[in-house]
């Protein structure tokens, strides 16, 4: 059965490349906040935050739930956020995620973007009502920020894509 082309179907991938890569892109991507960048205003996006959507989505099997609390705490470490609040919200974006998908039959990338959408504003909208103040004038800022992320998300799935991509062996 070696030549046969259905023989690794139904198997989860439980390489050591697939278990540590995931979460170290992650974790790389929260680290992206370290580099420094000048703007008059914050636009960069959640890099870390997207990742873990961009592998939730491509790769459903590769991360526990709980993985978001952990990376989570890693980008609340690095970002300079309140502590807990990504691991909040981006555990209940996770936890949405894995809901919605029992929900749906199939989905294509239009119906993932979506998805990766409303969690990107759900997680900065709760970041800045947990961060800065009711009276604080940063909406403009933020709704840029999310459009900015909104719009790149398929770059950072196209990314993980390549990153998950095995090589082939004739």
């Amino acid at each position: 059965m070696s030549g046969s082309p259905f023989a690794g179907l139904g198997k989860v991938d439980t390489s050591a490349r697939a278990r540590w890569l995931a979460p170290l892109s992650i974790v790389i991507g929260s680290l992206t906040v370290l580099v420094p960048f000048k703007a008059s205003f914050p636009i960069l996006p959640p890099l870390g935050l997207m990742m873990l959507l961009a592998w939730r989505l491509h790769r459903p099997d590769l991360l526990k739930p709980w993985a978001a609390v952990l990376l989570g705490l890693v980008d609340d470490l690095v970002s300079g956020q309140p502590m807990g609040s990504s691991m909040v919200f981006w555990t209940v974006s996770f936890i949405a995620i894995d809901v919605l998908d029992t929900r749906i039959v199939w989905r294509d990338f239009l119906q993932d973007w979506l998805l990766a959408a409303g969690a990107i504003g759900f997680c900065l909208i709760g970041g800045r009502l947990v961060a800065a103040p009711l009276g604080a004038h940063v909406d403009t800022v933020l709704l840029i920020q999310i459009l900015i992320a909104i719009a790149l998300f398929p770059v950072l799935s196209r990314l993980v894509a390549r990153l998950d991509g095995k090589r082939r062996t004739r």
